[in-house]
């Protein structure tokens, strides 16, 4: 199965990091993606730009509407995602829980629903 773990944390926690932890995080962060590649566990992963740079947009109709902030106001943002391949959703939260970013904030694992045949898949 597939599953979306959607990283969040509060920005100014990775702001106030210093550059040596940062460095370290990151490090580790990509230390741990390729352990999950390895045990083809990881699919793909990115980290995302801070919330700041997100657009919303809004279609209702033929009327688009943007926003020049993300979805959600709230304290905590999504910060990247890891789209990994588990057995089932105990073995998705063991490999999400891993992650060296969850310890700035929290991991949403979320199992995939695949509509039809993936388009990677063809």
């Amino acid at each position: 199965m597939k599953f979306l773990c959607l990283i969040f944390f509060d920005e100014r926690v990775l702001d106030d990091l210093s550059k040596r932890q940062y460095d370290a995080l990151i490090d580790e962060s990509l230390a741990y993606d390729e352990r999950l590649r390895e045990s083809r566990h990881l699919i793909a992963a990115q980290a995302l730009q801070y919330a700041r740079e997100a657009v919303t947009l809004r279609v209702r109709g033929e009327d688009v509407s943007i926003t020049d902030d993300p979805f959600a106001e709230t304290k905590e943002q999504v910060g990247g995602f890891l789209l990994i391949q588990a057995r089932d959703m105990n073995e998705a939260m063991r490999v999400a829980s891993g992650f060296p970013g969850a310890r700035l904030g929290g991991v949403e694992v979320r199992p995939v629903k695949e509509l039809r045949a993936s388009w990677s898949d063809a």
